[in-house]
């Protein structure tokens, strides 16, 4: 069984972070986003990972190299030529693709157990099945209506279903269903004939509403565990709050040191987090330098007495004494002088 990650987008919304790299490479906890559903889809039983990229797709390629030891499993890229979209990337793949298939998004956050979801798919014949998760305003997401019975009528309530009707992004008073798409997908390979050849397609806005015209079974059915999409900066934060707050659901083990003390100068070779705030290896935190809800990542200088408030800080950047830091985003390898102050500001390379 194939397991194929999406991971060709330019993830805009993320900038600067995505400037010098692609978005499935931006780091969580000090681990690229794409590690996370890699994990999921290898617990999963599949016995080979294939990842679809586009831009700077080299740097996942060198990245996936690894999971050939990681998860003792053939990893490999497939790199497009010009962007095709989620379903006409995979569609790429079709001469392999002969059994079923996971097919996951290579830019958020997964960690649960794809077993309840297989066994679902399985038993009630679909030809799709795809996973869902709960949130309390869907307006801006994929949103996703079920029946108790294929081809039957929209029933709310139902955490799992045959799919009977799709919104994407509606306005929250014409919502039907809290529940949203989460981007994987149990797929059958006769789906792949419905995917045009060498033509720009996408799996939620095209290829599913065509499947439930024609009256394919889709089945759906909401996870259990951890899910985010990471396609702004503060999803990455409120990811990895949530993860600290609740580390049984990562799908790995992470070494760090809980350091609630902001007074003392630290150099870290390991990582570590400070109560809702975490700093990736190889950094150094001057004294009397707090956090709060912030991620500094790897081989980055934080001078004393700064302050980091909802902030995101690249790799390898510079931070001055006395600066602080309020909803700010910095790209790889900024500077920033001494005492400064900056608010609500994203400031690339």
């Amino acid at each position: 069984m194939h397991g194929i990650i999406m991971a060709g987008g330019e993830g805009t919304r993320l900038r600067p972070l995505t400037l010098t790299k692609p978005k499935p490479m931006v780091t969580l906890l000090g681990r690229p986003v794409i590690d996370f559903v890699a994990h999921c889809l290898a617990k999963a039983g599949v016995d080979e990972l294939v990842v679809t990229t586009g831009y700077r797709g080299e740097q996942l390629e060198s990245h996936v190299q690894d999971w050939n030891s990681v998860f003792s499993i053939p990893s490999r890229v497939n790199q497009e030529s010009s962007p095709m979209g989620t379903a006409g990337s995979v569609r790429l793949l079709k001469n392999e693709l002969h059994e079923t298939c996971i097919v996951g998004s290579g830019d958020s956050v997964a960690s649960y157990d794809l077993t309840p979801l297989l066994e679902a798919h399985r038993l009630n014949q679909a030809k799709v099945t795809m996973a869902l998760w709960e949130v309390n305003d869907p307006s801006q997401y994929g949103i996703v209506g079920l029946s108790a019975r294929h081809q039957g009528t929209l029933t709310e309530g139902l955490d799992e279903g045959f799919i009977a009707r799709f919104a994407e992004k509606p306005k929250r008073e014409d919502a039907f269903s809290n529940l949203i798409n989460a981007g994987l997908y149990i797929i059958e390979p006769e789906v792949f004939d419905h995917i045009p050849e060498n033509t720009k397609f996408d799996f939620s806005k095209e290829l599913f509403p065509l499947l439930l015209d024609m009256g394919w079974p889709m089945y759906a059915k909401k996870i259990e565990g951890m899910w985010f999409d990471v396609g702004h900066p503060q999803e990455l934060l409120n990811a990895q709050r949530a993860l600290l707050q609740h580390q049984h659901f990562l799908p790995f083990s992470l070494q760090f040191e809980d350091n609630n003390e902001a007074n003392s100068s630290q150099h870290t070779t390991a990582l570590f987090h400070q109560s809702d705030s975490f700093v990736g290896e190889d950094c150094v935190i001057g004294d009397e330098t707090s956090l709060k809800n912030s991620y500094v990542m790897k081989g980055s200088t934080l001078g004393s007495q700064c302050v980091l408030q909802s902030s995101i800080v690249g790799e390898s950047c510079t931070i001055g004494d006395g600066t602080q830091l309020i909803n700010c985003i910095l790209g790889d390898g900024v500077s920033i002088s001494p005492g400064s102050h900056l608010e609500n500001e994203r400031i690339p390379q």
